[in-house]
């Protein structure tokens, strides 16, 4: 695990995008990286830095999406961890419960045999499958109380529950060791992606390192004009939407007037008004309560800004993409689910061109990124392994990557 820092990484800050001292987060990662493996193989054709580029970032998005898939195999896991505690201790409570009516039992026999009848056979009692089987073959069930004969209906009973937990105990802690081997071969295909794009990295000179730079420095802006475009479309949506509402008020205040001339009608349209004006209230309360809950989110994910990326990161001192969205809104009182392919299913779809402050936006077809929309086109996001939770355009990988946006409240 890499280790937490707070401090932001220095440089310049371009077009509202904080980016690494190098202007790019790829080459932070030969210092933030902490996980080993084996070294990827050497090859004679060394690929250019446009070849470097491409590698590394489909290692850091095929780790990212591993990383997902061990956050729901860590989730998995502790819940059947939970789940064979509970068996375990229903299993002693149920055996001890055994113990203590097998022991009450034994008194039955010991008092049967000193009225006369013969010696119980405790092997044949514990073996039986049922109380009726038993008594059938010592013929002491005639000799019973009737309380008597209910503790030995509750014993077998009794005893037949406690195997079928024991049973069930034992099968969920083979389930368990499967989550924990999957655990564990995760972990190990994600430091191997990351030490391979690691190797890559190290390799270029200084003047490939000036290059990479110079490469990011252009997608960054690239990806800037597209925010900026996005967000002059929906300056103009808004403003098209709050003309149709003024010519519809209008509009309404005129057939008003015209209608106010017979008071019973000026009585039933000032109702009528009224209703409306009520239902617009309860809109405007639900409205103004999500708004709320997005402002506490984004507020929280703002104050993340230069952690740390770890994969597998909840909080408080560094994050993994998911773990950063789903702590914003846990701040906002909305508890969303760990992985990205669990959190797009937890809120309302909306069109790129409605998203609003605190709003989800995922990316690529596998769902393996999220980040958090403050407006303008740009987002907050834990990037990925080397880089800092930061402010970026939505659009920093490219518009086709663009998967879906969520509202969670």
């Amino acid at each position: 695990m890499a280790p937490h820092r707070k401090a932001r990484p220095s440089g310049t800050r371009i077009a509202g995008i904080r980016t690494p001292a190098l202007a790019t987060a790829a080459l932070t990662s030969v210092a933030l990286l902490s996980q080993t493996a084996n070294a990827a193989p050497s090859t004679d054709d060394k690929p250019s830095v446009e070849e470097v580029e491409k590698k590394v970032d489909d290692l850091y998005r095929q780790a990212e999406s591993a990383t997902d898939k061990y956050n729901a195999a860590k989730e998995k896991s502790a819940d059947q961890r939970k789940r064979v505690d509970t068996l375990l201790d229903d299993v002693a409570q149920r055996t001890q419960k055994l113990n203590e009516a097998r022991d009450q039992l034994g008194s039955f026999a010991a008092a049967q045999y000193r009225t006369g009848a013969a010696a119980p056979d405790t092997a044949t009692f514990l073996l039986a499958d049922s109380p009726q089987d038993y008594f059938d073959q010592t013929q002491l069930m005639n000799r019973l109380t009737g309380r008597q004969k209910e503790t030995v209906d509750e014993y077998f009973t009794d005893r037949s529950a406690t195997m079928e937990k024991r049973q069930e105990a034992t099968e969920s802690l083979q389930t368990l060791t499967e989550s924990q081997e999957t655990l564990k071969s995760t972990k190990a295909e994600i430091q191997q992606k990351l030490t391979t794009a690691r190797e890559l990295l190290s390799k270029l000179t200084a003047e490939e390192k000036a290059r990479l730079a110079a490469l990011e420095k252009q997608k960054q802006e690239e990806a800037q004009r597209q925010a900026e475009e996005l967000a002059r479309q929906q300056a103009a949506a808004r403003e098209q939407a709050a003309a149709r509402e003024q010519a519809a008020q209008q509009k309404s205040s005129s057939t008003t007037t015209s209608d106010s001339s017979g008071s019973s009608t000026t009585t039933s349209g000032s109702s009528g008004s009224s209703t409306t004006t009520s239902g617009s209230s309860g809109s405007s309360t639900t409205d103004s309560s999500v708004a709320t809950k997005a402002e506490k989110a984004l507020a929280y994910a703002q104050a993340q800004i230069g952690k740390p990326y770890v994969w597998g990161a909840t909080g408080p001192d560094s994050y993994d993409c998911s773990g950063l969205t789903q702590a914003a809104w846990k701040a906002a009182g909305v508890s969303l689910p760990r992985t990205t392919y669990d959190q797009v299913n937890a809120g309302t779809t909306v069109p790129l061109a409605d998203a609003q402050p605190g709003d989800l936006i995922f990316f690529y077809d596998d769902l393996s990124h999220v980040g958090i929309y403050i407006g303008n086109g740009m987002m907050i996001h834990a990037p990925k392994p080397g880089a800092y939770v930061r402010e970026e355009s939505i659009y920093y990988a490219g518009a086709s990557i663009i998967h879906s946006v969520v509202r969670p409240a």
